[in-house]
């Protein structure tokens, strides 16, 4: 019966032994805290703001503001449509093009040249402004 225990006895302790090691089985990994959600980026300092206003399918030239806009090369223009129907921001002469702009969307272009750019809303072409780039 003792030449039983002794065999037994060397496989516990072998096997305690192992459970207890430290090394050279497979980690764990440390947990990682979850990556905080950011915002949507504010404009950027060279930005100017231009609204599309409330009910502005019948109103022309005033349907964007500030119309005309005058800025200096480099800023980016935000137009940011604050009516309640889609409407777009394209360039007359196809420098930008919004794609239609949702209620509360907005589109960014920036200006990299002096110039007058006229533009208009494609789905009501009475809707105009002019950017005029010094």
């Amino acid at each position: 019966m003792q030449s039983f225990r002794l065999p037994v006895l060397v496989f516990l302790l072998g096997l305690t032994a192992a459970c207890g090691s430290s090394g050279g089985g497979a980690s764990t990994p440390a947990p990682t805290s979850p990556t905080p959600t950011t915002p949507a980026p504010a404009p950027a300092a060279g930005t100017q703001n231009v609204s599309i206003v409330a009910n502005s399918q019948s109103l022309g030239s005033k349907a964007y503001s500030p119309n005309p806009l005058t800025i200096a090369v480099g800023t980016t223009v935000r137009w940011t449509n604050d009516d309640t129907i889609p409407h777009t921001s394209t360039a007359d002469a196809s420098a930008w093009n919004s794609g239609n702009l949702n209620p509360g969307d907005h589109f960014d272009f920036m200006f990299a040249a002096a110039g007058t750019f006229t533009y208009h809303c494609t789905i009501h072409r009475g809707m105009v402004g002019t950017v005029v780039v010094q």
